[in-house]
């Protein structure tokens, strides 16, 4: 069995047009990944994320699970040795916000879309997913647009490149939900014509009101299913049971329903500290709470009220100032709402940025001295427990899955690339045998040219 690895990239830097033409198109295979039964990872530098850096570490991986770590670690006979001499290995990098493996994600018609499932409409053939591994990251949260007050059902997945779309999934991840505020559900960016005012809300104060709507609604339709549910547990006779007639079946508010009983996440994206704040208000008021605000570019002014509400915060290393709502963010926001005990990631928001996590990680190092173990967990454990999955992933420990990233050098350093990428113990990227865009070039050119028949 093999998994294809689109040329697209190579195709358009191939050369002319009427080159390009003539070119073939056809894929370039790679072989599956052998399943990880038994593995070792010897003489590498070892940063857990959980429990400090470990040098001159090995790393035993049985049937895709840390079986061992640590210095005095005995390799099993007949294990696959990996040499990890000069390198250095994390856990595999976890994107808290991503939009690959989908298309179209902003199912921006109503105001409440609650209903719509990022799972549904995955793709696992996008490149983009192959140069992630590339850079280490092996876990996605992929969020619906932001076009919605409450948005589409998100999907975490692990970047299993070239299996079947259903292993993409990550068993066992709490379900999510992308919910949003300010610009892009004021949806203030569209041009009206006169005497067209758009969907509600076109205000913050909209955006509110539809909020403790919904969620009284769904309270409602919570009461009625649960009295129905009672009067059918009370029913003594099978006759009596099938006289009652159940409420009719809201897709929409069953999401809202789980988020008040905390069967699911909320993810919502923001920028300013006024609406952060209303938006614990609302959670509050309804018992539920908002697992992560994502970008949260304000959040470094209200650090302390998100710490107290146990809400996660997702934010861009350095970016300000591209839009009005992104005016106050500062590159010190992370570091800032860290040391206020604010569960703290960098995310990618962005195909490409998601090859160089580990960079941006770094950079909370650099402008707000945050510790090396820090920066680190910002894009790790930090994302596992934002998630509900840091039982399973973020750091490398015992028991946990073997997702992990080995590089050539300290991953936050300038000249730091990825060597390889497992997950589940299997080796999804191998720098020293994965084609390079050269290569792929030159392939493609070694092609006969393909000539097309008039009846073609």
């Amino acid at each position: 069995m093999t998994m294809l690895l689109a040329a697209t990239s190579a195709f358009a830097q191939a050369g002319s047009a009427q080159q390009q033409q003539q070119l073939d198109l056809t894929a370039v295979s790679l072989p599956i990944p052998p399943a990880g039964k038994l593995v070792a990872i010897t003489n590498a530098t070892i940063m857990t994320a959980s429990n400090g850096t470990i040098e001159k570490g090995t790393i035993v991986i049985r049937d895709g699970k840390i079986a061992a770590v640590g210095t005095d670690v005995e390799v099993p006979a007949g294990a696959k040795i990996i040499d990890g001499t000069g390198k250095y290995v994390t856990p595999g990098i976890i994107d808290a916000h991503s939009h690959s493996a989908a298309e179209a994600i902003n199912e921006g018609t109503l105001s409440i879309t609650s209903m719509v499932r990022i799972e549904d409409v995955l793709r696992q053939d996008g490149i983009s997913l192959y140069r992630q591994l590339a850079g280490g990251t092996t876990t996605l949260n992929i969020l619906h647009g932001s076009a919605n007050t409450i948005g589409g059902q998100n999907a975490v997945v692990k970047l299993r490149y070239g299996l079947p779309v259903d292993s993409l999934k990550f068993e066992g991840a709490p379900p999510g939900i992308k919910f949003a505020l300010g610009e892009n559900v004021r949806q203030t960016n569209r041009n009206l014509q006169p005497g067209q005012e758009g969907r509600f809300p076109r205000t913050r104060m909209g955006v509110e009101d539809l909020l403790r709507d919904a969620f009284t609604r769904a309270q409602e339709y919570r009461r009625d299913w649960q009295q129905y549910d009672a009067k059918k547990k009370a029913a003594k006779t099978a006759a009596e049971r099938a006289a009652l007639i159940p409420p009719a079946r809201d897709l929409e508010l069953d999401a809202l329903v789980e988020v008040l009983e905390g069967k699911r996440l909320v993810h919502c994206h923001s920028y300013r500290a006024d609406e952060i704040r209303m938006m614990l208000r609302v959670a509050k008021d309804f018992g539920f709470r908002v697992a992560t605000f994502q970008h949260v570019l304000e959040g470094y002014k209200i650090a302390d009220e998100l710490a107290k509400a146990g809400s996660g915060a997702s934010t861009f290393a350095d970016e300000w100032a591209y839009k009005m709502e992104a005016w106050d963010a500062i590159p010190y926001n992370a570091s800032l709402m860290a040391e206020r005990g604010v569960v703290v990631t960098i995310n990618s928001d962005s195909d490409e940025r998601a090859r160089r996590l580990y960079q941006e990680a770094a950079k909370a190092m650099h402008y707000g001295g945050t510790s090396e173990q820090e920066a680190l967990k910002m894009i790790t454990l930090n994302a596992a427990k934002q998630l509900g999955i840091d039982k399973r992933v973020g750091s490398i420990e015992v028991g946990k899955d073997a997702d992990l990233a080995i590089f050539t050098a300290h991953p936050f350093a300038p000249n730091a690339r990825v060597d390889m990428t497992l997950i589940d113990g299997r080796v999804f990227f191998d720098r020293a045998t994965s084609p390079t865009l050269e290569q792929l070039i030159e392939q493609m050119k070694q092609r006969k040219p393909h000539v097309a028949s008039e009846d073609q």
